[in-house]
């Protein structure tokens, strides 16, 4: 029996458990007769293989076979594999070669451990293109590489420009070869990976508006032609190396990094995605694992539409394990709750007289909300800093800071506020008999609500207490201030 058949998405690099077990074949094209790959090696004998895919910038397992004796290992299932390109390993999980699967999947190979720069294939006429685009393409590299050396090393300006123009033509060399193979074969897998490696060529500035060259409009040009020779319903394109790459620099480097604009974009691609099952998976996937923890405050807002439109009682999306279900909707629910520009929830909280201080009666034109426990160590450090900061600056200001004690006991917290002076905070905590009032009614927490699962946590609110940045560090807050300050100013 083989060890690892069908263990669909086992990684061996980098993906996190986000999937449901299941066979590999459940993903499979169901047309076809299944698969057979035929492979001899000079090695490995009475060991395994393994067939594995590019998934994004993660490999995956499809399937595995023994060695015997005369060096050959058979890869064989009852339904075709889904089309992309595979990746044989050896028994240390060493990456031998790569193949393309496609419609072609009866085929064999030949391949000497100490010349895989030379597989055979036979019976696969996309393998045999595709050793001989490798082959071209070594040969150039090298040309380029040596050029660049040289260019790198190069005398004067007139020798840099004569090495440039060499350069270019054997880039262009390579472009062409693609370009002459997509004519001959377009529906060859090849040509699918030839079309999507191509870049949109920005039109020369006679063409761009009043016949010089316009910045913006190269821009907008770029961006619109971006995604011109790629199709998101070829999920065959999930299984390279490259495809996640391409649409990472998308939102880097040609999309607004405000959530609505972000949301725009990625609700057009899943749209025109839904036809491939695969793809449409990959993109959601991806799109959550970025945004449920973004690189830039406001983004969290994405992964919010993304769970309320896509997957929240959507039974379609099947593939997430019970478990990170389960942490997607703890997550959103506890992002809805606190989005930028949303009013903030009150914070019906007793000082430490057990007198109420709820937030919405706090009176100012900005009030900075810090969480914090007065045993952590970054709070330690960073509340006294806070601290200066609203002595130096704030106050004079007329911005409030409203405390919230998140643990820690009511005698450190005290005594800490002592110790360090800052009489001139609104400090609360919730009592226990609150806790149990609150739990017993079924109510979310504070931590829900401002999602606090660490300290220390700030937030800047506005005179209504609408929410305007969120967990920032305090100088940043400082200049988000400041910010709003001069806009109000310039009105």
């Amino acid at each position: 029996m083989k060890p690892m058949k069908n263990w669909i998405l086992r990684i061996f690099i980098g993906m996190n458990c986000l999937f449901m077990g299941g066979s590999f074949s459940s993903q499979a094209q169901s047309a076809g007769s299944g698969y057979e790959i035929r492979v001899t090696l000079n090695a490995y004998q009475n060991q395994y293989l393994y067939l594995a895919y590019h998934y994004g910038k993660t490999k995956a397992l499809a399937d595995s076979a023994l060695v015997q004796a005369n060096g050959t290992a058979i890869f064989k299932g009852s339904k075709a594999l889904p089309g992309g390109i595979y990746i044989m390993v050896s028994p240390k999980k060493e990456f031998l070669f790569e193949l393309l699967v496609d419609k072609e999947q009866r085929f064999a190979v030949q391949a000497d451990t100490a010349r895989l720069h030379d597989v055979k294939f036979t019976g696969s006429q996309d393998n045999t293109a595709f050793l001989n685009y490798t082959a071209f393409i070594q040969t150039r590299g090298k040309e380029i590489f040596a050029l660049q050396k040289q260019l790198s090393a190069a005398p004067n300006k007139k020798d840099s420009i004569a090495l440039q123009e060499q350069i270019g033509q054997l880039n262009a060399a390579i472009q062409q070869y693609r370009a002459d193979y997509i004519k001959k074969a377009p529906d060859n897998f090849l040509s699918a990976l030839f079309a999507a490696l191509q870049e949109p060529v920005i039109p020369p500035a006679s063409q761009h508006p009043k016949g010089r060259y316009d910045t913006a409009w190269a821009y907008s040009y770029f961006k619109d032609h971006y995604w011109d020779n790629i199709s998101f319903s070829d999920e065959r394109l999930v299984r390279t190396p490259f495809f996640e790459g391409r649409l990472d620099r998308y939102f880097k480097s040609l999309v607004s990094p405000e959530a609505d604009s972000i949301k725009k974009e990625i609700d057009h691609m899943l749209l025109y995605a839904r036809s491939s099952k695969d793809m449409y998976r990959f993109l959601l996937t991806h799109f959550v694992q970025k945004y449920i923890q973004p690189e830039y405050m406001g983004q969290d807002a994405v992964f919010v539409h993304l769970f309320e439109k896509y997957i929240n009682e959507k039974p379609e999306v099947d593939w997430f394990t019970e478990k990170y279900r389960k942490h997607m909707t703890d997550r959103a629910y506890s992002l809805m709750a606190n989005l930028i520009g949303n009013p903030a929830w009150d914070l019906p909280l007793v000082d430490s007289n057990g007198k109420m201080r709820p937030l919405y009666e706090v009176k100012a034109n900005y009030t900075v909300i810090c969480f914090w426990d007065p045993t952590c160590g970054h709070c330690k450090e960073l509340v006294p800093k806070l601290d200066s900061m609203y002595q130096a600056k704030w106050k004079n200001q007329g911005i409030r800071i409203y405390g919230v004690m998140t643990e820690g006991g009511k005698e450190n917290w005290t005594k800490f506020i002592k110790e360090h002076k800052l009489t001139d905070w609104i400090h609360v905590y919730q009592t226990e008999e609150q806790k149990k009032e609150e739990r017993d009614a079924g109510k979310p927490n504070f931590r829900q609500l401002y999602d606090v699962y660490q300290t220390p946590v700030l937030y800047l609110l506005d005179e209504q207490k609408r929410i305007i940045a969120k967990k920032l560090t305090y100088q940043q807050m400082d200049e988000v201030i400041s910010m709003k300050q001069q806009k109000q100013v310039s009105k």
